[in-house]
């Protein structure tokens, strides 16, 4: 199993940067990829049981919602698109003085053997590239005074 863990600081408040990731369809406006939901949670559209597909054109993948806790967590995992046996992502928001922390976790474990290393590769780039764009949509947001 890979694993690859960040850690940074968004600098807006911890409900505007929760909101942010917990709408997985409001993603379109802000990273390079489209986000369409394919099936809604239990209780809330985007909630618990939701399904999302995330790609660009004909590939992507499909991600399940498995936990919110309002204001602190979200875990998902990866149910179909990617050759992995399991894949499950965890954003965790703590408050800090400038701002929030996010500690963004994966582990993913392929279904073919590859190395270590290529793994967490392509963790970190898939994450950089949704860090790069929250961070900067969670600061219009938060200067904007928009949760």
């Amino acid at each position: 199993m890979a694993k690859y863990a960040e850690e940074t600081i968004f600098e807006a408040p911890r409900s505007t940067v929760y909101a942010l990731f917990a709408d997985r369809e409001g993603y379109n406006e802000f990273l390079p990829f489209t986000v369409k939901l394919v099936r809604p949670g239990t209780t809330e559209r985007q909630g618990v049981g939701a399904v999302h597909r995330i790609g660009v054109g004909p590939v992507g993948v499909k991600e399940e919602i498995t936990e919110l806790v309002d204001g602190e967590r979200i875990r998902y995992r990866i149910v179909a698109g990617l050759p992995v046996r399991s894949h499950v992502g965890t954003i965790t928001l703590t408050d800090h003085p400038q701002g929030t922390t996010v500690h963004y976790s994966m582990e993913s474990t392929p279904l073919i053997p590859a190395p270590d290393a290529a793994m967490v590769w392509v963790l970190r780039k898939s994450m950089a590239s949704l860090l790069v764009g929250a961070r900067r949509e969670a600061a219009r947001r938060g200067a904007a005074g928009k949760a």
